[in-house]
């Protein structure tokens, strides 16, 4: 047995390098016709229907804008009724012929059934289900006290099982309206940065879980999976350390800006988006280079804040 995993530890990198070699030229040709085809078959958002998670601020709040100027009508759920309220009156105002709003915490299963089945109730349909709720916490592991430590369940409820429940609850109206599903992740999920630990291994397996869900539904709904970089939000504002990372390291990109090309991808259907584009980089050196980037993390480490700093999203 070792014997035969001698040889397919030559065998195997042999064939791939040059299985690559070979088909890499025309894949890439079919993704190019792919992109051309999506691109003139581009979905009317018209009278269609979006619910929107973590929809009194951020990503969030500018999504519900951003599908507001394309006709569609939303609905918007968070826990702060009053923000969504006026996020509700700012998207009216924008063009969305209706926009209701779902006061929900999206880590109890009964409030992710509630707003789904209220959504539908209200509109008839479903057409988009953008999972967008989380939470940051940032702080040094070795710092973290046990009150911190207690919280971790509640935080992991809202940052992966929210999208999760909602997702389960919204399939079956997502596939008679062959709608789509937006995840808000983060290029975190590839770029583990100090100090979020427990947000880096929200966004990886929260990529991970979609990925697989994408697998299992086929071509019935599509999957977006967003990587945003570090954008302007209440969340990397609030946060001591993302606001040092923003000033020293990486520039952030507008909300306006972000949530414009979200809804440009997965209004066009594709699997992917990073943005700013630029922020893949940080995928290469880990898969090139990964000792430089752990001397980047580390210099990054240096950077002392509070720690445990909670940040809501949504």
């Amino acid at each position: 047995m070792d014997l035969i995993h001698k040889v397919l530890n030559v065998a195997v990198p042999l064939l791939t390098f040059t299985g690559l070699l070979f088909f890499l030229p025309l894949f890439l040709i079919y993704k190019f016709i792919s992109f051309m085809r999506r691109s003139k078959s581009i979905e009317n958002m018209g009278g269609k229907v979006v619910l929107i998670t973590g929809a009194s601020s951020g990503i969030g709040e500018h999504l519900a804008y951003e599908y507001a100027k394309r006709g569609a009508r939303l609905a918007l759920a968070a826990r702060r009724e009053d923000r969504l309220r006026a996020v509700a009156d700012k998207a009216r105002g924008l063009g969305s012929p209706d926009a209701i709003v779902l006061p929900a915490d999206v880590s109890i299963l009964e409030h992710c059934n509630r707003l789904v089945n209220e959504t539908v109730n209200h509109f008839g349909q479903l057409d988009h289900l953008v999972n967008n709720a989380g939470v940051l916490q940032a702080g040094s592991f070795e710092d973290w006290t046990q009150g911190q430590f207690s919280k971790l369940v509640s935080i992991m409820d809202i940052n992966f099982w929210g999208s999760v429940y909602c997702t389960h609850f919204s399939l079956p109206y997502l596939r008679k309206s062959k709608g789509k599903i937006v995840v808000i992740s983060s290029f975190a999920s590839w770029f583990s940065a100090p100090k979020c630990g427990f947000y880096n291994v929200r966004n990886y397996i929260l990529t991970c879980f979609f990925e697989t869900l994408r697998a299992e539904l086929g071509s019935d709904i599509g999957i977006t999976i967003v990587s945003p970089g570090v954008i302007e939000s209440e969340m990397t504002g609030s946060s001591q350390f993302l606001s040092q990372v923003r000033s020293n390291l990486m520039p952030s990109k507008s909300t306006e800006g972000c949530t414009k090309a979200i809804v440009d991808r997965a209004w066009r259907g594709d699997m992917y988006l990073t943005e700013p584009a630029w922020v893949k980089f940080g995928f290469w050196l880990r898969v090139f280079c990964p000792e430089l980037l752990e001397k980047l993390f580390q210099l990054m480490a240096t950077k002392k804040n509070p720690a445990g700093t909670s940040i809501k999203d949504d």
